[in-house]
């Protein structure tokens, strides 16, 4: 018997990383799986996004233990597409549960040279797009008259600063005020909404060459390695750790969805290796 069997559970940013991780670790416990990905390359994002064929092997994953998933390309910044897919997906499958906020872009710069359409981009993508995802979801969730949860990806960068990446902070930052307000507001409901906030996690988001340079601007390129990178990336953490797994994230997100948390709520999880503590 899984944790999540009988449910039906929403990701975006589905196609890989920390999103394929999470849909397949909820499938592996009993849910099916609606999930989104915008599956195309955005403008300012310098590392190779996923594609189609990423989405389709999110899709298989699902499939291979025996649940039913409904996946479609969609971007989070457009909400009636989005919508147009979760209704969708929940008429497929009949009922929505939990929803995992995950779709999340990365890029850098200083705040005083930052590019208008690289703020515009990320806020859209990190901020607007988790609000979106809620706001699609909700009447889904209330119409099921179960209870729900709502997790939302956020970082260490939403509970710290950081240099070189202001506009990333700031929507970090603002998805868990949208997370304490959203739990405030869809509490008389049994909704629970919570947010994670993994350190660095290894997936194509951290590991390219745009943050290799950042991180070790002394070394040639030749010599920026994933080891090397490694012992860099290591000072961010207390545990002697470069990064951690998609599915250290999953497990605390799979936590979040289950009913042994049916009593969290408005609740920042740090899943850092100690970074938010150093």
């Amino acid at each position: 018997m899984g944790r999540l069997d009988g449910k039906v559970a929403f990701v975006t940013g589905a196609a890989r990383g920390q999103g394929r991780s999470h849909a397949v670790r909820m499938a592996e416990e009993g849910a099916d799986i609606i999930a989104v990905d915008v599956a195309k390359q955005l403008p300012t994002v310098e590392y190779e996004m996923a594609n189609p064929d990423d989405l389709a092997e999110t899709m298989r994953q699902v499939e291979a233990l025996d649940r039913r998933i409904v996946a479609r390309e969609a971007d989070v910044r457009d909400y009636a597409a989005l919508k147009s897919v979760l209704d969708e997906g929940v008429a497929e499958l009949g009922r929505l549960d939990i929803v995992a906020a995950n779709a999340g872009i990365f890029t850098q710069g200083r705040a005083d040279e930052l590019s208008e359409e690289s703020w515009n981009e990320m806020i859209g993508v990190n901020l607007t797009g988790v609000w979106h995802t809620a706001k699609a979801a909700i009447p889904h969730l209330k119409a099921g008259g179960n209870g729900g949860s709502i997790i939302i990806t956020s970082s260490t960068a939403g509970l710290k600063g950081y240099e070189n990446f202001a506009h990333y902070v700031s929507a970090k930052h603002g998805v868990v005020g949208l997370m304490r307000t959203l739990a405030l507001e869809l509490a008389p409901d049994m909704i629970r909404v919570n947010s994670v906030h993994p350190t660095g996690v290894d997936t194509p988001m951290i590991q390219n060459e745009m943050l290799y340079g950042l991180f070790a601007p002394d070394l040639e390129p030749d010599e920026r390695t994933r080891e090397a990178l490694g012992e860099r990336f290591k000072a961010l953490n207390a545990l002697p750790i470069p990064w951690v797994e998609p599915v250290d994230i999953s497990n605390a997100v799979l936590w979040l969805a289950s009913d042994e948390s049916r009593y969290v709520t408005g609740v920042t999880l740090p899943v850092d290796a100690g970074a938010t503590t150093k």
